[in-house]
């Protein structure tokens, strides 16, 4: 497993609400729905490589 990094976050409460309910609905903390938020929004605009991809990218 990935080693994780810890780091103070500064967000409004709207958001936060928002977050926490979503988080709710997918039964994740809300950490783990943070994550998955970043992960998916990296992977998104193609700036994470995924395992597996390196074979399929036509850029190769």
């Amino acid at each position: 497993m990935a080693e994780k990094k810890s780091f103070a976050l500064r967000i409004d409460a709207e958001t936060m609400k928002a977050i926490e309910k979503w988080a709710a609905d997918e039964f994740r903390s809300v950490n783990g729905q943070l994550e998955w938020m970043l992960h998916k929004s990296l992977k998104d605009a193609k700036r994470l490589k995924v395992k597996g991809e390196e074979k399929n990218d036509p850029k190769k």
